[in-house]
């Protein structure tokens, strides 16, 4: 499976949605989705409105002094609550959480928010919660119909242990979960159950308890042999020790010279 070249640290939950998060355009505009970007845009237009304010009254203050620009700069500090109100406005009410907005070849309008969870029991991997809507087709009164899909996934199902971001199963997850994604995408709606047996990383401690017990190389056998070898025996009596009672080697008398 493809990994990607940058690693993240596993158990800082910022890293592992903001890599997520920046996979999702990647994959979308793979399959031909217009990406719209009004939100970024506006967002964008926002802060930077009110950083020119702040600079601009920075320089007259430094250039003209206080006494005479002090209503002038009165006026910025109050355009500058404004649109520092209004940028967090437009990030709570309206983004919410958006990665994507885009529109797909067949005329669908997709918008897709993404939010991480913490692990609810100790030793459980942390959650991907995706919100996506879909908008497209008739509905009522000639109104486009609007359908929104609400699923969780554990970062654990494309994060492996070193912290490399696994591109199929995220993918997979995205074209089984999104109908017009998976119309798009029919290879990754069939790879995906494959790619589930396929565990990149166990979600629970236990888990990955059991998974390093049963990869374990070391015998019963290997084990009882090392603790005696380490309780003073020598390797040869440990050896002989370790071995099946009906295997003993029988000797015979010694040949008189």
């Amino acid at each position: 499976m493809a990994a990607a070249q940058e690693k993240i640290t596993v158990y800082n939950v910022a890293d592992l949605k903001n890599t997520s998060d920046d996979a999702i355009p990647n994959y979308l505009n793979s399959l031909k989705f217009t990406q719209s970007h009004r939100l970024t845009d506006v967002r964008l237009a926002l802060g930077y409105s009110a950083f020119a304010v702040a600079a601009a009254c920075f320089l007259w203050d430094y250039k003209l002094g206080f006494e005479s620009t002090k209503w002038a700069t009165a006026a910025a500090v109050i355009v500058y609550m404004v649109l520092n109100g209004a940028l967090t406005f437009w990030l709570l009410a309206v983004e919410k959480g958006t990665v994507y907005v885009g529109r797909a070849p067949t005329g669908e309008t997709v918008r897709i928010a993404t939010a991480s969870e913490r692990q609810a029991a100790k030793g459980q991997a942390p959650q991907y919660r995706v919100t996506a809507q879909v908008e497209g087709g008739a509905g009522v009164k000639g109104k486009a119909a609007v359908e929104k899909l609400v699923f969780t996934r554990s970062f654990a199902e494309w994060f492996d242990e070193a912290g490399n971001f696994v591109t199929p199963p995220f993918q997979s997850m995205l074209a089984r979960a999104v109908p017009v994604v998976g119309k798009l995408d029919p290879k990754r709606v069939a790879a995906a159950p494959a790619e589930a047996e396929q565990k990149t990383l166990p979600a629970t401690a236990s888990q990955r308890k059991e998974a390093a017990s049963s990869s374990s190389s070391y015998t019963p056998e290997l084990l009882d042999a090392l603790a005696k070898n380490l309780s003073g025996a020598t390797p040869a009596e440990a050896a002989s020790s370790s071995a099946e009672p009906g295997s003993t080697k029988k000797g015979g008398k010694r040949r008189k010279a």
